[in-house]
């Protein structure tokens, strides 16, 4: 039976009509049902592996696998969002206050030491406060903006699970459905979704695990060393990993001339080695051995990707945005390799 050109017509307004409505009723829970797709992917080793150890169980295997991941990756996660919190409102109060134990006073001191100051107009005043504290404030009420909406977090939290046992446990069956849904050939939706793997494990083994592992390299470093906030400043590390050709310089560098003007010359003498050493090296020998032959994206790329995820998407745009930069690349590689496939 055969419609006429009104009737698909119609089908089509009807469809689009729906999927509009779809879109706004999961609007809101977008970021935990991606962050779940993501999840679900990385894990799905261990979940295969506790699939077969409890012999083909997959409810229990994808419970497994959420508890171990709730575990090794969520808890973290809370407690370091918690301390940065923390620190940022230890460093917020410091900022605030007066004498010379503040912190304009001690970089006052410093500029003095040097002779800074004759090389400036005495009408020119320079308020270290006033900027840092305009700066350090917003930190904090974006950080403690997260953790106030409880009610709202609990909500995508619930759904983050949920997706992510579904996912888990039925993902093989959802990739099948939307294979036989695509107008694609099978050989080419494999290729899709192998490439979109590829996308996905390279963006977070190359640039934000590089990050993340940079980050906690200086948060140690500075901890150990005598640095104020070293959590702080490690997450700052983290993402300042991700600028191009300067990485995480931009956060050590000022660490180790502020240990030095204050005295401390072992410990500015350490986070120098400390940070050409552990930190320095990590992205040029444990990078190519995290991404292998992966596609990994361009410092710049990940690090505009970053901050334009951070504005978009809020905290979760440190993931997102990457992830979607690379997702499209690989999106785009696929159009051109099978548009080069037609022309053969």
């Amino acid at each position: 039976m055969f419609y006429s050109k009104s009737a698909i017509y119609f089908l089509l307004l009807c469809l689009a009509f729906v999927v509009a409505v779809v879109y706004f009723v999961i609007k809101p829970f977008l970021e935990p049902l991606i962050l779940a797709a993501v999840f679900a992917f990385l894990f799905q080793p261990l979940y295969c592996k506790l699939l077969r150890f409890l012999r083909g169980r997959k409810g229990l295997a994808a419970l497994a696998t959420m508890i171990i991941t709730i575990i090794l990756v969520l808890l973290p996660i809370v407690f370091l969002g918690s301390q940065i919190l923390k620190e940022s409102r230890q460093l917020y109060d410091t900022l605030t206050s007066n004498g010379k134990e503040s912190f304009n006073g001690v970089i006052e001191n410093v500029m003095n030491k040097i002779h800074i100051f004759t090389l400036i107009p005495e009408n020119f005043n320079i308020d270290f406060n006033r900027y840092l504290q305009q700066g350090l404030s917003t930190l904090v009420q974006s950080i403690g903006g997260i953790f106030s909406s409880f009610a709202r977090m609990s909500l995508s939290f619930f759904v983050f699970l949920t997706a992510y046992y579904y996912l888990l446990k039925d993902g093989s069956r959802l990739k099948d459905y939307f294979v036989e849904l695509s107008p694609l050939d099978d050989s080419d939706d494999e290729l899709i979704i192998s490439r979109l793997k590829l996308a996905v494990s390279s963006v977070v083994k190359g640039n934000l695990f590089i990050g993340l592992i940079q980050g906690t390299l200086t948060g140690i470093g500075f901890a150990f060393f005598g640095v104020p906030n070293p959590v702080l400043w490690g997450s700052m590390a983290a993402i300042a990993a991700l600028v191009p050709g300067i990485g995480t310089a931009i956060v050590i560098i000022p660490a180790i001339i502020f240990l030095f003007l204050s005295g401390n010359n072992f410990g500015s003498a350490g986070l120098l080695v400390w940070g050409i050493i552990a930190v320095g090296l990590v992205d040029n020998f444990l990078g190519p051995k995290l991404v292998g032959s992966g596609m990994r994206l361009h410092p710049l790329a990940a690090f505009l990707a970053v901050i334009g995820g951070l504005s978009f998407f809020g905290p979760l745009g440190i993931l997102l945005g990457p992830l979607a930069i690379g997702i499209f690349l690989a999106l785009v590689e696929i159009y051109f390799s099978l548009k080069a496939r037609e022309i053969r």
